[in-house]
C-alpha cells in the first residue's frame, strides 16, 4: 500500500531538491502560496528563504487541501474534519451527470437507492458513477471499495480510503512534469 502523507512528504522533498537548484517551474510553483505570491524577493533570495514546510504546503495545495496540515488531517483520518478539500474532483472537460448534496444523510439515502460512489468535495457531497472514479485515476472495481463500504466521507474501513488516497496521488504527475 501507498502511505499517502509519505508521498506528498516525497513530492515535497523533490519540490525542494529542485527549488535548491533554482529550477523555474519550481520556483513558480513556491510563489503560489500566498506568503511568496507577493514577495519581492529575487528568486535567489527566496531559494535561500524555502523551508520544507513551505513545499508541503505547495504539494497539499496542488493535490486540493488547503495547506500541509488540512491534508494530514485527512489523510490520517480524522473525525471533526468536515472539509474534504478538493482532491475528488476533476476541472476540465467532462460529461458526467452526478448528483450533489449539501448533507451526508442525503447523499447517502441517493447511494443507497441508486447505487454509486460516495464521495467528498469540499464540505458537499456527491454520488457518482463508476465512469468517474475511472476519470480521476482510480479502479471502480478495486476491493478497497467494498471495504469502504463506497462512502469516501464516512469510510467502514478507514484503512480502504488511506489506501484509495495513496492510490489517486501515485497515479497523478507532479506538478512541472503535466504536459
Amino acid at each position: 500500500m501507498i502511505d499517502p502523507i509519505r508521498e506528498l512528504k516525497t513530492r515535497a522533498e523533490l519540490l525542494h531538491r529542485k527549488l535548491k537548484s533554482s529550477q523555474p517551474g519550481a520556483i513558480a510553483r513556491l510563489r503560489r502560496l500566498p506568503d511568496f505570491r507577493t514577495s519581492s524577493d529575487s528568486d535567489a533570495e527566496l531559494v535561500r528563504a524555502v523551508q520544507r514546510k513551505h513545499c508541503l504546503s505547495v504539494i497539499a495545495s496542488e493535490f486540493g487541501f488547503s495547506n500541509w496540515a488540512h491534508a494530514k488531517r485527512l489523510l490520517e483520518g480524522a473525525d471533526a474534519e468536515s472539509d474534504f478539500g478538493e482532491l475528488l474532483y476533476i476541472n476540465g472537460p467532462g460529461g458526467f451527470l452526478n448528483h450533489w448534496f449539501a448533507n451526508w444523510d442525503e447523499a447517502n439515502a441517493q447511494r443507497l437507492t441508486s447505487g454509486g460512489f460516495l464521495l467528498a468535495f469540499k464540505r458537499q457531497f456527491v454520488v457518482v458513477e463508476p465512469e468517474y472514479i475511472r476519470s480521476i485515476g482510480l479502479d471502480p472495481d478495486d476491493s478497497d471499495w467494498a471495504r469502504l463500504g463506497w462512502d469516501w466521507a464516512r469510510p467502514k474501513e478507514l484503512e480502504a480510503r488511506t489506501s484509495l488516497y495513496g492510490k489517486l496521488m501515485a497515479a497523478r504527475p507532479l506538478e512541472d512534469e503535466r504536459s
